[in-house]
Formats: structure tokens, sequence, C-alpha cells
């Protein structure tokens, strides 16, 4: 048996920060591109960048700093609060996996392998 579960800083009226966004700027990081990244998890690089745009909005910063292509080749980067952003997020995963394990044994008698659902690379 596994718990899977999903985790989204939001606002109000929508879903901010999650998954998804969080696996893009890691991409961003490993790649420094955000297409590169978006084909990575097997997103649509206009999703990724809608992705982004969207949690900049409701965030009310800059998660990617972007440089255009041309002769010598475009680049993105992650700013440092999005850094800050990806650090706290990786500790709320770690806090409520403990949670989610702790509350799965108190109530089932048995422990359990936890994780954040992550949707699979999808094919094109």
């Amino acid at each position: 048996m596994k718990v899977i579960y999903t985790i989204w800083l939001g606002s109000d009226t929508a879903g901010v920060f999650g998954e998804g966004p969080y696996r893009l700027l890691k991409g961003v990081r490993t790649t420094g591109s955000l297409k590169e990244a978006a084909a990575d998890i097997g997103m649509a690089y206009s999703g990724a960048r809608r992705v982004i745009r969207n949690c900049e909005k409701e965030l009310g910063f800059a998660l990617v700093y972007r440089k255009r292509g041309g002769v010598s080749g475009g680049c993105s980067t992650v700013t440092a609060e999005a850094l800050k952003l990806m650090r706290e997020y990786e500790a709320i995963c770690a806090d409520m996996e403990g949670a989610v394990r702790r509350a799965y044994e108190k109530h089932f008698g048995e422990p359990v392998e936890a994780e954040v659902y992550t949707v699979g690379k999808r094919r094109r």
C-alpha cells in the first residue's frame, strides 16, 4: 500500500504553486532552458510559459529571467525569489510526507510509503 498526496500553495481563487511549477523551475536550473525543462516533463513549451506566467502573476514576483534567442541562443535562469520558494516547497513537502505517514500509521496500524503525486511524462 502507498499513500499518494498532492500539495498546492494557493490563493483564495487559484492554485498558485505545486509540483508542476516546481518541476519546471528545477528543470530550468538544470538545463538553463524553459523549453527543455518543459520537454523533460512532457509539457508543451507554450503550456510551461503559461504556468510560469500565471504563478508569477499570483505570487507577485518573477520566477524566471529570460534571455531571448538569436545568434548566441537564449537562456533562462531561476530568480533568487524562485530559489527561496523552491527550498520552502521542498521543506513543506518533507514535513507533509512525515505527517501523512504518521496519520496513516495511526489509523491503519502499519507503516506506509508516502509520495507526492506527479503526472507521468506524456507521450507526444
